[in-house]
């Protein structure tokens, strides 16, 4: 038989887990809704989420077939060709899209509305394997480094214009890919520290992140010549010359600066002082630290900007409510804290399906979509809970298991994409309904009411599974 038709079957492992988080979803829709008198299994009522939540799950099932009957060769061979015309549903949905809670990111098609993101997410892992997996394509030069990282920046750039940040920081997912293809874990490193000094900016006083990147800096210094006793000597003559100078001045002048800016202030010019000399004998260690320095003071005092003019007001609310810098349980904290009600209130075996109160008064606002997880908490407690995600740990374990095994670059990386996607939105959504994470509008896989969502998640994981079946 012809390979165009051929059907082989997927790992069943993860076509089972697939199959119990969908139904678990389905569940969950249907618990969401105050009316439960509604039969379960009416999907012809598309007034009610769980009907259309069911037709759904039954086109993507369809289209799951159909993935796993096309040729292998047909997605990186048309890998490029999805990806342009992501780009252009998103492009046309600034143009004509529909507005729906400050986000631009719906098209309507007759009566189907669906959100080109999330191709988008699809598109943007087809291209990037279909990129990495060229032959002897390597992340060391900057050619190949401006074309991997046009290929993700080009549509996150799109939809942030679509004010869907949600669906945007998912493509910051990919990262982890090119991490698995040889990107230098400094660039992680990188990221991880940008957004830690982005939220000690927001919680401590200037001075004293200023003084910490000083610290770090001399730390950095003392780990490279831990040996050098005219190194350190240096160090702590250029700040006890700085904070005498303070003390003198103190005193003589009058002036009521505090102590703990003279330290800053002594420190700083310790690390500014040390800097410059080294600047001057231009070492390359020595030269790194003078980046991380003045790179570090600069991104700490664009904080206020970017915070200020760039993030929305209903981001800045969300954000200051996770970190505690402002307590609003009847505004931007209104979710978190009904959803923590809800996800306490279960306890260890939960309520029991169709019977949870703030389920059914509707307490927790998108309880059905985003906040989709309190609702499983609530009617099935701490050990329901465990099961999702004892079933999502699974799911990832085996498909990166698979994605090791694939004999083509293509494959093997496209599985990492998938995994790294589907992570992303698991530990954000979850870490978001126990207020460890800002509110920002990203769904559960499988879980979550939406059949754009549903739906590509379905041919995401599904892709994979057919390039899978095929290297057995």
């Amino acid at each position: 038989m012809s390979d165009k038709i051929e059907f082989k079957a997927p790992d069943l492992t993860v076509v089972l887990i697939y199959m119990a988080l969908v139904a678990i979803g389905w569940m969950s829709i249907y618990s969401t809704q105050n009316d439960s008198a509604t039969a379960i299994f009416d999907f012809y009522n598309l007034s009610k989420k769980h009907g259309t939540q069911l037709l759904w799950a039954m086109i993507a099932l369809l289209t799951a077939v159909a993935v796993m009957i096309i040729s292998k060769r047909f997605y990186p061979v048309f890998a490029n060709h999805m990806y342009v015309a992501a780009i252009f549903l998103l492009l046309l949905t600034l143009v004509i899209g529909t507005e729906i809670k400050s986000s631009k990111s719906w098209l309507n098609i007759g009566i189907i509305r669906f959100q080109p993101s999330e191709l988008a997410k699809l598109a943007t892992s087809l291209a990037l394997a279909r990129l990495l997996g060229l032959h002897e394509f390597k992340l060391n030069s900057l050619l190949n480094w401006l074309k991997t990282i046009a290929i993700i920046v080009l549509p996150m750039g799109l939809i942030l214009l679509q004010k869907d940040w949600g669906s945007a920081l998912v493509f910051v997912s990919f990262f982890f890919v090119l991490y698995r293809q040889g990107m230098s874990g400094w660039v992680l490193t990188f990221m991880a520290f940008t957004i830690a000094l982005f939220i000690f900016s927001l919680l401590f006083p200037l001075i004293w992140i200023i003084s910490g990147i000083a610290l770090a800096s001399i730390l950095l210094i003392w780990m490279t010549y831990h040996r050098n006793k005219q190194m350190l000597i240096r160090i702590s003559a250029f700040g006890a010359a700085s904070f005498a100078a303070g003390i003198i001045y103190k005193y003589a002048a009058g002036s009521d600066i505090e102590y703990d800016k003279l330290i800053a202030a002594a420190v700083g010019a310790a690390v500014v002082g040390n800097i410059v000399f080294c600047l001057l004998w231009r070492k390359k260690v020595k030269r790194f630290v003078a980046i991380f320095f003045f790179c570090s003071t600069a991104l700490v005092y664009s904080v206020d900007y970017v915070y200020d003019n760039v993030l929305q007001p209903h981001h800045r609310s969300r954000i200051e409510d996770m970190l505690g810098i402002k307590e609003d349980k009847k505004n931007a904290g209104y979710n978190v804290y009904q959803s923590k009600i809800a996800i306490g209130s279960g306890g260890l075996t939960g309520k029991g399906f169709l019977h949870g109160t703030q389920t059914k008064l509707n307490f927790v606002p998108e309880q059905s979509t985003d906040f989709i997880f309190c609702t499983i908490g609530e009617e099935w407690g701490f050990a329901g809970s465990f099961t999702v995600v004892a079933l999502f740990v699974t799911l990832f374990i085996r498909l990166i298991v698979l994605a090791e095994r694939q004999k083509t670059p293509f494959s093997k990386i496209y599985g990492y994409c998938v995994v790294s996607i589907m992570f992303f939105h698991f530990a954000i959504n979850i870490a978001m309904t126990i207020g460890l994470a800002p509110v920002i509008g990203i769904p559960l896989p499988f879980i979550s009411a939406g059949g754009s969502s549903l739906w590509s998640f379905t041919v995401l994981l599904f892709i994979f599974l057919k390039l899978d079946s095929t290297n057995k």
